[in-house]
């Protein structure tokens, strides 16, 4: 949420088409002043999978490839969910439901999240079995992405809003911790990839509706 924060809030973004599985922003749009073009939930509209709880890879490179012809002339933030949980490769359930309850309208996840589990010891999972899921649903996820970038022309950054811990100790205090709590600014919670990718022309950035 710091990253949306930071990047949306108060800044004029009328030449550019936010795609995301996120629903954060939507969340908070009456708090943040957002000046998008347009906003494409693609969590809210069809693209939901109930099988995984969450918004498949896929899913979002298929709607970024249709916002990109819908919108020639715009710039493109598309926001995956993965390598976020629920993982998707992998045949597990004590992942998945935490975000099955989220539908738009206010409500919220059921369930204690991954990282917390693993935080208070209630989740019986290795630190190695939980990494290896991990970075399976991150390999996923590059792998959508690598077809969204052969479908784009011009320059494309593939980066992360944050990193994760996943047993790694903190500074303030030295214990081991999970996910990317608010507040902890680790390098392994903001060290993270930027990726530049340049195929054919650029395409011309217009504000409104050109």
């Amino acid at each position: 949420m710091e990253w949306l924060q930071a990047n949306f809030d108060g800044r004029d973004l009328r030449d550019t088409v936010y795609v995301t599985a996120n629903p954060q922003l939507e969340e908070n749009r009456d708090q943040w002043d957002i000046q998008l073009h347009e906003t494409i939930n693609v969590w809210l509209e069809d693209g939901w999978d109930d099988e995984t709880g969450t918004v498949r890879a896929e899913t979002m490179t298929e709607a970024a490839l249709d916002a990109s012809e819908q919108f020639p002339h715009k710039r493109l933030v598309v926001h995956y969910m993965q390598p976020h949980y629920p993982f998707v490769p992998g045949d597990t359930d004590f992942d998945k439901e935490h975000l099955q309850q989220i539908d738009g309208e206010g409500s919220e996840p059921s369930a204690e999240n991954v990282w917390a589990q693993k935080f208070r010891g209630s989740l019986d999972v290795s630190q190695e079995d939980l990494w290896s899921i991990y970075t399976d649903n991150l390999e996923y996820a590059l792998e959508n992405v690598e077809d969204l970038l052969d479908g784009l022309t011009g320059k494309t950054v593939v980066t992360s809003d944050h990193g994760n811990y996943v047993g790694e100790r903190a500074s303030l205090i030295p214990i081991q911790e999970y996910g990317h709590p608010r507040g902890l600014y680790d390098p392994p919670v903001v060290q993270i990839p930027w990726f530049e990718y340049e195929q054919g022309s650029r395409r011309i950035i217009r504000q409104g509706d050109g």
